[in-house]
């Protein structure tokens, strides 16, 4: 029997991604983000979030996607990583998916760019590709993230 896997699924334009569930801390809504100077493109800022202060790495910025439109808001994947808690700005929340390993494949050849470098690789569901997001690459924890530490 194969071993199976979940994942918190989001979106950014129409591609689905998913993140380990054990990975995730919780699913929010747009918080305020106070920007830091200086910092990374792709760090959005920092929310405080019940008294906690969390990263935020816009998504779109990592993977080198065109801005969010003007007037629309992000949704908050925040998830555990190695230092500590941050937060995935995300277009749209999707549900928790289930697979086996046997749907797993590399990340295909027609993947350019910033996308193919941070992904685990795919899951082919029914009628879409799950990509599976490298939670430490994304975060950039060893740049971005790191960088903004350092300034603090």
């Amino acid at each position: 029997m194969a071993k199976t896997q979940q994942f918190c699924t989001y979106y950014l334009d129409k591609l689905m991604f998913g993140v380990d569930l054990e990975k995730v801390q919780e699913l929010i809504r747009y918080l305020e983000i106070t920007e830091i100077p200086l910092a990374p493109r792709v760090v959005s800022g920092l929310m405080n979030l019940r008294g906690q202060i969390v990263t935020g790495i816009d998504l779109r910025r990592r993977l080198d996607m065109a801005d969010r439109a003007e007037g629309v808001s992000p949704m908050n994947v925040v998830i555990r990583s190695a230092d500590g808690a941050v937060s995935l700005q995300v277009d749209q929340i999707g549900d928790v998916v289930e697979v086996t390993e046997d749907s797993f494949e590399r990340p295909p050849e027609t993947l350019q760019g910033k996308v193919r470098e941070v992904l685990l690789g795919v899951h082919k569901l029914e009628k879409q590709l799950l990509h599976v997001l490298d939670t430490e690459k994304a975060c950039g924890t060893t740049e971005a993230v790191a960088s903004v530490a350092e300034r603090q």
